[in-house]
């Protein structure tokens, strides 16, 4: 009897694998197993990492224009110019607040100015 030749699918499938793990160290690089596990954590990982990041810029975000309005004393404190703000129907999120914070400081000045007003 002839010998069969398996089809393809498989193959492409862990050749999809492979390449996503390619960058790996040892077997999680090699193995087609040990690769599907590492796929699995480095996807969760990445997942949850997201969010982490989204949190981590907020604070610095928020630490930075904290620093700039305490200290020149603009505002008392970071939350209450973002409450003035919003009560004046300003709509600057914070990063923004942060990027005038750092590159163009007498804007920020000017608009906590005209908030206090």
């Amino acid at each position: 009897m002839t010998r069969i030749r398996r089809g393809y699918i498989a193959r492409r499938r862990r050749t999809k694998i492979r390449l996503f793990a390619s960058s790996f160290r040892g077997a999680h690089s090699r193995l087609t197993r040990t690769i599907t596990q590492q796929k699995i954590r480095a996807l969760v990982s990445a997942h949850r990492d997201r969010g982490r990041q989204k949190r981590n810029f907020r604070r610095l975000w928020i630490a930075r224009v904290n620093g700039l309005i305490r200290e020149r004393g603009v505002s008392n404190s970071y939350n209450r110019l973002i409450h003035d703000l919003y009560k004046r129907r300003v709509f600057l999120n914070r990063k923004i607040l942060a990027q005038i914070a750092i590159f163009n400081k007498n804007c920020l000045y000017m608009i906590s100015n005209e908030i206090i007003k």
